[in-house]
């Protein structure tokens, strides 16, 4: 099971950081990922990292922006989003796998 929480109201150029708690498998064997979806698009890859935590990737809208990072003690993965912009605004999930989360909105308004 993935869940996500973390979500909100944000104004342009603020930070929020993102939460997925995992149970019911290997989680510190298992690369995790973050997607975000807008409305009538497909779901875009954001962020990947892997078991151990030594190896992450970014999707080129992101780098610089987004950290993405695990304690496997708690089986939960973040995704720290900073400089946010309001072409951010995605309902946010968490992936490994074939399961998904059911999404966190992110909102950057101002």
């Amino acid at each position: 099971q993935l869940v996500e929480s973390g979500g909100d109201l944000v104004q342009p150029g603020g930070s929020l950081r993102l939460t997925c708690a995992a149970s019911g498998f290997d989680f510190s064997r298992s690369h995790m990922h973050w997607y975000r979806q807008v409305p009538d698009k497909e779901r875009e890859w954001v962020a990947r990292i892997s078991g151990p935590g030594d190896s992450t990737t970014y999707a080129d809208s992101v780098k610089g922006r987004f950290t993405i990072s695990r304690d496997n003690t708690k089986n939960i993965v973040y995704l720290q989003m900073n400089s946010l912009r309001s072409e951010d605004t995605a309902v946010y999930y968490c992936k490994t796998g074939n399961h998904w989360g059911r999404g966190t909105q992110v909102t950057v308004s101002s």
